[in-house]
């Protein structure tokens, strides 16, 4: 493999398909070989705006939320950001959403990074609430906060906690 000479952006886009988390993957023709989409970065343009970029290029619509989530140098530099899209976000041709955990290699440590990095934002941000369509039930986004945190929640609680927080 080849040493990239300057950074790329690697995005995870994430959103909800059937039930599940799902992420955005690029696979150029090829099914079997998934990748996060890419960009090149240059100096010109900050991080934000060359995902709000990548992010409207593969599905033709703005982020509901993003963050950039860190650097990652395998293959050369790798710049990870996340945007988190609702569930009718549509792809354009060559990608597709798919499980995280078909993601291999440094696009599978960027991909599980995003999700982590949604995650620890949970109880600071609305990002669940930007996972879900317009309108949606307090069962939807238990579901969300589920599927996040990889763990059941009671649900008179997860309820109590959505009063206090407002």
């Amino acid at each position: 493999m080849s040493v990239r000479s300057a950074p790329h952006l690697a995005l995870a886009c994430l959103t909800l398909r059937d039930g599940a988390l799902a992420v955005l993957a690029a696979h150029g023709g090829d099914a079997r070989r998934v990748t996060l989409p890419t960009a090149p970065l240059t100096l010109k343009v900050p991080v934000s705006q060359a995902v709000d970029q990548l992010v409207r290029q593969v599905t033709g619509r703005a982020a509901a939320w993003q963050a950039q989530v860190g650097a990652h140098v395998q293959d050369g530099l790798w710049i990870a950001a996340v945007a988190v899209l609702p569930a009718d976000a549509e792809v354009a041709a060559g990608h597709a959403w798919v499980p995280p955990a078909r993601v291999p290699g440094v696009h599978g440590s960027i991909a599980r990074a995003a999700i982590d990095a949604v995650r620890t934002r949970l109880d600071h941000e609305p990002v669940a609430f930007r996972l879900l369509g317009p309108t949606f039930t307090l069962g939807d986004l238990q579901l969300v906060y589920e599927l996040l945190l990889e763990r059941r929640v009671h649900k008179a609680s997860f309820r109590r906690s959505l009063l206090a927080a407002h």
